[in-house]
């Protein structure tokens, strides 16, 4: 029996790791600061409660593998395995309701975000919506893992399922926090436009972190301005904790048919003790919150209509002195026996449009519903 499994892909890397868990339950956690001292794999919610916690998953079976191996039918080992990670899917916890956040109910969430952004309560605030899609096809969860690692090479692509949790699977693009014990990193990550709207050429030549010369790329002053909320952010966030911090960009950055505004900011921490506290401090960022941050993250729970569950939170292997590589869980899915709940958001500022937000969502959206095209 396991009791929850990982398996999770770096971008650029040609390699996955997958992690078993099966001896013993799986740490659950109340609280991002909790992390602190601790190793693992995380997966955290949005805002961690009873129902919600932070799960930490302690591997006792570590293996490194190239994707298309897991789909070999002539590879014994890989069928065995693949066969014993599906029998143990996790469904949704018992009694967790869906919801689909329709149009009608996007509306309504969006006039009521805005209109506190309006009367100057909130300078931005992300609102996130729920598509309930039934599964087309046989794929297992594995398949649909191995096809989101070739359809998204420069992402974090990640399945992950718990009883806590259910089962996730994910391709992102947002570093929340990575590093070796000596130097570290994140990313602020704002701003959104379809590729096919810009005739940007990412992979001729290639270049670091799927960037390209956006010199005529008509980035808007709303998304230019929603970059720039969540960079000051994560370097008043830096300030409390990191030395030696540098910021480069913003550069546009590709994620799927998509491109963002990014800027990379590297830096030291004089003690690995405080990453529980550093990751409370930045997370949630006003990339997937808004400012002020607080009082964002109370009414975004309160109001929004479909619960972000862990869509928004952060996943990936937490090994303070090796190699910590945790993602914001961005471009996911939940995977029910019954169906797939998909999950997009977008940053409202004060002079957003409710159709051009919807349609951000969808274009979000995409990233996870190509997964069932046929070839």
């Amino acid at each position: 029996m396991i009791s929850g499994y990982a398996l999770y892909r770096l971008p650029y890397a040609e390699e996955c790791c997958i992690e078993v868990q099966r001896e013993g339950e799986l740490e659950r956690l109340f609280s991002v600061t909790a992390l602190s001292g601790k190793s693992g794999f995380v997966v955290a919610p949005f805002k961690p409660d009873l129902k919600h916690p932070v799960v930490l998953m302690k591997p006792d079976f570590t293996m490194m593998v190239d994707p298309k191996r897991l789909m070999d039918a002539a590879d014994t080992e890989m069928v065995q395995l693949v066969k014993e990670l599906e029998e143990n899917t996790f469904d949704r916890p018992k009694g967790e309701q869906v919801k689909n956040t329709g149009r009608g109910h996007y509306e309504i969430d969006f006039a009521n975000f805005h209109s506190h952004i309006l009367e100057g309560e909130f300078s931005k605030i992300v609102l996130a919506r729920c598509a309930r899609e039934n599964r087309q096809g046989e794929l297992g969860v594995v398949s649909l893992f191995v096809k989101a690692c070739e359809m998204y090479p420069r992402m974090l692509v990640t399945l992950v399922s718990t009883k806590t949790t259910g089962t996730w699977l994910m391709a992102t693009p947002e570093v929340l926090l990575e590093g070796d014990g000596k130097k570290w990193k994140t990313i602020s990550l704002a701003g959104t436009m379809n590729l096919s709207e810009n005739q940007l050429d990412f992979d001729n030549p290639p270049l670091p972190n799927g960037q390209a010369d956006d010199s005529e790329i008509g980035w808007n002053v709303k998304n230019i301005q929603e970059q720039r909320f969540v960079s000051t952010f994560i370097t008043e966030c830096l300030e409390q904790y990191a030395t030696d911090i540098t910021e480069r960009g913003p550069y546009t950055m590709r994620a799927g048919n998509l491109v963002h505004l990014r800027s990379d900011f590297e830096f030291s921490l004089p003690s690995t003790d405080c990453i529980g506290d550093l990751l409370n401090t930045l997370f949630p960022t006003p990339a997937v919150c808004g400012l002020p941050k607080q009082s964002s993250l109370d009414f975004i729970v309160g109001n929004e209509f479909a619960p972000r569950l862990y869509y928004s939170g952060f996943v990936g292997p937490l090994r303070p002195k090796e190699g910590t590589h945790l993602f914001v869980s961005l471009r996911c899915m939940r995977v029910d026996s019954d169906g797939c709940s998909l999950y997009a958001g977008g940053g409202l500022l004060a002079d957003s449009k409710m159709e051009t937000e919807w349609m951000e969502t969808e274009y979000k959206l995409g990233t996870m519903r190509a997964l069932f095209n046929k070839e």
